[in-house]
């Protein structure tokens, strides 16, 4: 089996996309979701948030993995079926998908293309990860292709540089669009749709040429997929759930975030403990301003209201794809030996805030006395999450915060 192929998605009808596209279903909460779908006079009845979270449309004490979640969201799927606001592609076809997120310093755009990934290439580590995951999620996202029959949340992936590869896809998103959205946050979501079987081709050989894919987000739908897979193949099925949803981005394209921490106390020391200690491993230098560090190795610290810079000093970082990590190089020089922070996983006295946040959320955290202290990272680069891949190992949880994200419901994966 090719490494991506074509397939049969299943979209929004004409004019139905700015009903139905809605925000992953991992970053929103259950009553958020309500507030979406069920708030003003009309609410949205083909908001896709009716099959990604369908408890919105059971009794909020719901357990939202009981079985009659899964259950109402089959039958949410099967009335925007019956209602013809959802169509399927009658023959298989590639999808380019572009995103736009507005910023002060001019927009970013990035253009991939939406495929059915190999379960194989997943299984063999030619889709490479990076992350651990977790069972219960597993789990979740196993009951949901099973209820539905079908891949709604899209795996993001990232390939390496291949001009080829840009030209196809960038060749796809050419004239009007079959869907576009701006959504409510003012990320542009624009969908195209090939059906030229030579250019399909050509696509599918490309990416068949690649050594490896790596997935950038979406550790557990795609873990799901494998599991879906070869519980079929033991009931001696095969289909298309040997493949997977996914969007794949030229990794340049790509835009991490900052993912920051915060710590609720200082180990039973005082201000001025934590500062003379930290001396050890980083130089300190107070800050009038606020600090976002302008490179790697470099970490703001915001604690008693003043903003300190940190960098590390030169002779502590390892030759390591995992330990050169600025978020590693924190842990193991900064919260692990002073703050005693040696699981983030579980400890309860750390939490983490995504860079979209801004440094302001930081400050709000540490000032309304729910934190001590807040730190602030340089992003992880692509290059180097595709080092780690390719090393075979994981990274530290909260290493990278994607934007903009994809969205649920331009295009489904229907399991035949």
């Amino acid at each position: 089996m090719s490494l991506i192929r074509a397939f049969r998605g299943l979209r929004p009808a004409v004019g139905q996309a700015g009903a139905i596209a809605a925000p992953p279903y991992d970053v929103l909460s259950s009553d958020e979701a309500r507030r979406i779908v069920h708030g003003g006079a009309a609410g949205k009845p083909w908001s896709f948030l009716h099959i990604s979270k369908p408890e919105i449309d059971l009794p909020r004490e719901i357990d939202p993995y009981a079985p009659a979640v899964y259950a109402k969201a089959a039958e949410n799927l099967q009335k925007m079926l019956a209602a013809g606001v959802l169509v399927r592609d009658e023959t298989p076809c590639y999808y380019a998908y572009r995103l736009t997120m507005p910023g002060e310093s001019g927009d970013h755009v990035q253009t991939g293309l939406v495929a059915a990934a190999s379960v194989a290439d997943y299984d063999s580590n030619r889709i490479r990860k990076h992350e651990f995951t977790r069972p219960d999620k597993e789990d979740d996202r196993v009951r949901q292709i099973e209820a539905l029959n079908a891949q709604t949340g899209p795996v993001l992936l990232a390939y390496p540089a291949s001009a080829a590869a840009d030209s196809l896809v960038d060749a796809i998103a050419q004239g009007a669009p079959a869907a576009d959205v701006t959504a409510e946050d003012g990320i542009r979501h624009q969908i195209w749709v090939l059906t030229d079987p030579a250019q399909i081709d050509a696509i599918t050989q490309t990416f068949d040429g690649m050594n490896a894919l790596y997935i950038a987000d979406g550790h557990h739908r795609s873990a799901a997929a494998s599991r879906v897979a070869a519980a079929r193949h033991q009931k001696g099925h095969e289909s298309s759930a040997d493949s997977f949803l996914a969007v794949i981005f030229p990794h340049h394209q790509m835009k991490i975030l900052d993912y920051n921490r915060v710590v609720k106390d200082l180990h039973g020391m005082d201000g001025a403990g934590l500062i003379k200690r930290i001396g050890t491993a980083f130089s300190v230098e107070e800050s009038a301003q606020r600090v976002h560090p302008a490179g790697p190795g470099e970490f703001g610290m915001y604690l008693a209201g003043q903003w300190y810079r940190l960098t590390i000093k030169p002779e502590t970082i390892p030759d390591d794809p995992v330990g050169s990590l600025d978020v590693s190089l924190l842990s193991d020089h900064l919260l692990g030996p002073l703050l005693g922070i040696a699981d983030l996983r579980r400890d309860k006295r750390v939490d983490f805030v995504g860079g979209i946040r801004g440094l302001a959320e930081l400050e709000r955290r540490v000032d309304s006395g729910e934190m001590a202290v807040a730190f602030a990272l340089h992003p992880t680069r692509m290059d180097q999450l595709m080092a780690v891949a390719d090393s075979n190992e994981v990274m530290p949880p909260k290493s990278t915060w994607f934007e903009p994200k994809l969205a649920d419901g331009l295009v489904s994966h229907v399991l035949d």
